[in-house]
């Protein structure tokens, strides 16, 4: 045990001289030294580059995916939003066998409706709520006001729907509001200047 220890002893020496011997001999050493470092920060300072570079394509990526699919489906909407209308106007049904043709054509339109409907989920793309809602500027666009016994700017019909993809709007939804009838007849008979009868 003591002669391995004694070996290790005499070969760290060794090694401690050699290193020594070689310091003097190299006349550029601290030189070489400094440029090593100094490639080797290089180094190190492209490889961080790159993997930033790698993250950042990788990002950009993603960003083009989202925005070629966004386009796809503001592409898309309107077609699906005139098919649900014609849908909403489909012939009214008879307990003849036209009535019954009718209603099988019927139910295979809604079918197709509900692929549709599926299609726009798997993309995130959800409706935004409209009847029954509190009117929202950033959801709704207002064309219209109706008299109503519910609260101002309750949302009374839906004109055209609209439509959010992953929290965004890509389509504000078209509607009419309510329009207090209170304020509505308060507008309508504003006092004008007085009558002859009233100044007398």
């Amino acid at each position: 045990m003591k002669d391995q220890q004694k070996q290790k002893k005499e070969n760290l020496e060794v090694e401690v001289k050699d290193k020594k011997n070689f310091l003097k001999k190299c006349k550029n050493c601290e030189k070489l030294i400094k440029e090593t470092e100094d490639y080797k920060a290089g180094w190190q300072r492209a490889q961080a580059d790159y993997k930033n570079l790698q993250k950042e394509i990788s990002e950009m990526k993603s960003e083009w995916v989202r925005i070629s699919e966004q386009q796809i489906l503001e592409d898309f909407i309107p077609v699906y939003d005139n098919f649900k209308k014609a849908f909403a106007h489909h012939p009214k049904l008879n307990n003849d066998e036209m009535g019954k043709k009718v209603k099988n054509w019927i139910d295979g339109i809604g079918f197709i409706m509900k692929q549709f409907e599926n299609v726009l989920k798997n993309y995130n793309v959800e409706e935004i709520k409209t009847i029954g809602e509190m009117f929202n500027p950033e959801q709704h666009e207002a064309i219209g006001q109706e008299d109503s016994d519910k609260p101002e700017h309750t949302i009374l019909k839906e004109v055209d729907a609209g439509y959010m993809m992953k929290g965004k709007i890509i389509k504000v939804a078209k509607v009419i509001v309510a329009k207090n009838k209170m304020n509505y007849h308060d507008e309508q008979n504003e006092v004008g200047p007085p009558t002859k009868n009233e100044q007398s």
